[in-house]
């Protein structure tokens, strides 16, 4: 039989473009090539689509895009089956591809604007769908959502444009400090800012509409952060729970902090009783459902102290490198990094690139 052609998607316009160059690094040197035939995709910082075909290890350190010799690229369908079609010397030909493995992090990748085109071409995509994607990007109307599925989120207003300083004050002076100001749609914790002051807030929420048009205030929530990988379509599979400590107690797990740990711990498994896990672990196949999702996604979650939990958000394409949360959590319950790998490209390959978003 021949091999399956997968096309891996990485870099992005996004804020998370260095993080999509390691992810996507670990992804690309996981894929076994005995059973698929790898098709690398990368996007510039300014959107531009090339077809790479030079060393892997010029992606991580951000020089892949050097060589201008790179199709310029673009996701089709064709009448059969979806495809990439490469421009050169003015020219188009078309390369049909069984699956897409996007490994986009943030805006324009994991918001579901790349899935709603790996669909239209009607080309299975790795991961989750339109729907859940933008969906799980929406923080306020995921948590509208969950809510509604029986699990406790934090309270919350939202403001769709920037509000005279009297009346967000006003507005917010109705939830417990201190508060979290977030961009509604964004990843890594960009434009997040803890609140302890209410005279702090005008500042806050200009930083987040920086980020995204919507902007939402949640309060503070009084124990960890706890985070579930889940995989599967139909039938679920979760990892082990970690738990994110922090050195100052209740604050923002920031960009820097995530991917450098500084200061901040990551424990997985998570120092929690077996029950409790178990807990966690219901909960997160609740939201994962709730929201839609497929493929995979990690579900982030709090535990607080008097030990509820309370729904945080759903990323669902979540850091990738071996080291990553979400690879952890699966190596935790059994699962090495190469076997995920091929576990997700199974789940996208048994989908019909006709079945419709759930």
């Amino acid at each position: 039989m021949s091999k399956k052609r997968i096309a891996v998607v990485f870099g992005g316009v996004s804020p998370e473009y260095d993080v999509s160059l390691k992810s996507a690094y670990s992804v690309i040197s996981a894929i076994c090539t005995e059973k698929y035939e790898v098709v690398l995709l990368g996007i510039t910082r300014d959107g531009q689509w090339y077809r790479y075909m030079g060393g892997i290890d010029d992606i991580p350190v951000d020089k892949w895009h050097v060589n201008k010799t790179h199709l310029v690229t673009a996701i089709i369908p064709p009448s059969q089956s979806g495809g990439i079609m490469e421009l050169k010397d003015g020219h188009a030909t078309i390369l049909p591809v069984d699956a897409i493995f996007p490994v986009l992090h943030g805006k324009n990748g994991e918001d579901g604007t790349v899935q709603g085109l790996c669909e239209l071409a009607g080309i299975p995509v790795v991961g989750c769908g339109l729907a859940a994607s933008a969906l799980c990007m929406d923080k306020v109307r995921a948590h509208k959502l969950v809510s509604l599925a029986g699990i406790k989120v934090t309270n919350s207003i939202c403001f769709e444009q920037p509000p005279p300083d009297e009346e967000l004050i006003t507005a917010a002076s109705g939830l417990k400090l201190p508060l979290f100001v977030k961009p509604v749609k964004t990843g890594s914790s960009f434009g997040i800012t803890m609140v302890e002051d209410l005279a702090m807030l005008p500042t806050a929420v200009k930083e987040a509409f920086s980020y995204d048009d919507v902007v939402t205030i949640e309060e503070g929530v009084a124990g960890f952060e706890a985070g579930c990988a889940v995989i599967g379509n139909h039938e679920l599979t979760v990892g082990r729970i970690d738990e994110i400590e922090l050195a100052q107690g209740l604050g923002v797990f920031d960009y820097e902090e995530k991917y450098t740990l500084k200061t901040a711990k990551i424990h997985m498994p998570a120092r929690i009783d077996a029950e409790t896990e178990s807990r966690l672990q219901d909960a997160a196949k609740v939201i994962y459902r709730t929201l839609g999702c497929r493929g995979y996604a990690r579900v982030d979650m709090f535990l607080t102290e008097n030990g509820e939990i309370v729904f945080n958000e759903v990323n669902t394409i979540p850091g990738f490198t071996s080291h990553s949360r979400f690879p952890n959590m699966m190596k935790g319950a059994g699962m090495q990094y190469p076997q995920l790998v091929d576990k997700l490209i199974e789940l996208a390959l048994m989908r019909s690139s006709t079945a419709i978003d759930n």
